[in-house]
């Protein structure tokens, strides 16, 4: 078992949390992941379906995730910034390995239920 290293920092000025992820096995490289990022990847539910039944994360389910991008930027008709953000900064970034999506998918899921929950407050009903 590998362990799952991220870090928290709050920038309390522009009130952005930012995590950095271990990307490969000997720790020697991170990526900074924003709660852009990790709302971007809500938003187009990019892990949904991502890692097949056995649960191994390797670098071919990284190319599939890279595929995935690639046809949503290529097939929206105007380019999500934040999309483009997390292609740049995280995706494609020249870190990210099997490992570092690994570190990212771990984040996402510790992330995702008080967030989902957030928004879900934040955002009226109907009935009201």
């Amino acid at each position: 078992m590998s362990s799952v290293l991220f870090n928290f920092v709050i920038i309390t000025k522009k009130r952005i949390a930012m995590y950095k992820i271990q990307a490969n096995a000997s720790g020697t490289r991170s990526i900074e992941i924003s709660d852009e990022h990790l709302q971007t990847i809500s938003k187009y539910s990019l892990f949904d379906g991502l890692v097949d039944s056995n649960g191994f994360v390797d670098e071919p389910v990284l190319d599939k995730l890279k595929f995935h991008v690639r046809s949503l930027l290529e097939n929206t008709v105007e380019n999500d910034k934040a999309l483009l953000d997390l292609c740049l900064d995280v995706i494609y970034n020249n870190n990210m390995k099997a490992l570092g999506l690994q570190n990212l998918i771990a984040l996402y899921r510790e992330w995702a239920p008080s967030h989902v929950e957030e928004n879900a407050e934040a955002q009226p009903t109907d009935g009201e």
